[in-house]
């Protein structure tokens, strides 16, 4: 008799694979973020990674992290967070959803992910956690009740493997 597999991957291993793999379309040169938005029956809405806005030449643009505002990558750059959410197929079905992003979103993020009512944040890393956007952002979170949930994922290492 044949029996079923027992070692696919989860539900949070598969989805925040997702968000990994769009990291992966990042252009940036330092910081690469995917996010995967994920509504009550588990199927995915909506996809993003970092980058500048649709249509915008990015050889024209600045992707520094130092010097003067306008001339560093911040005032252009659209998260992963706010393309996942824009980029969403059924907008009425991010109330309630789930997100997954390989990094904790800051507070400008935080903001729009609580106004469409993204309910739940998963996240893999939050190495600006002392930093004061991101330390709002855990307020804003916290006052509109989404539950933070940190990923630690069984699974390390998902490969791409043509057979």
């Amino acid at each position: 008799m044949t029996t079923k597999r027992t070692d696919y991957i989860s539900w949070d291993d598969y989805f925040m694979a997702v968000a990994q793999l769009s990291a992966h379309r990042s252009k940036d040169p330092n910081t690469q973020v995917g996010a995967c938005i994920v509504n009550a029956r588990k199927r995915i809405i909506g996809i993003g990674y970092n980058g500048f806005p649709s249509g915008l030449d990015d050889n024209e643009l600045p992707w520094g992290r130092e010097g003067d505002w306008l001339d560093t990558k911040y005032p252009y750059v659209c998260h992963a967070e706010m393309n996942a959410i824009t980029n969403a197929s059924n907008k009425p079905e991010l109330e309630g959803a789930s997100l997954y992003v390989s990094l904790f979103p800051c507070n400008d993020c935080a903001k729009l992910i609580v106004q469409v009512g993204i309910k739940e944040v998963v996240y893999l890393t939050d190495k600006y956690a002392h930093e004061d956007s991101f330390k709002a952002a855990r307020k804003i979170f916290s006052m509109a009740g989404v539950k933070l949930r940190p990923l630690h994922p069984e699974k390390t290492r998902i490969e791409i493997i043509l057979e």
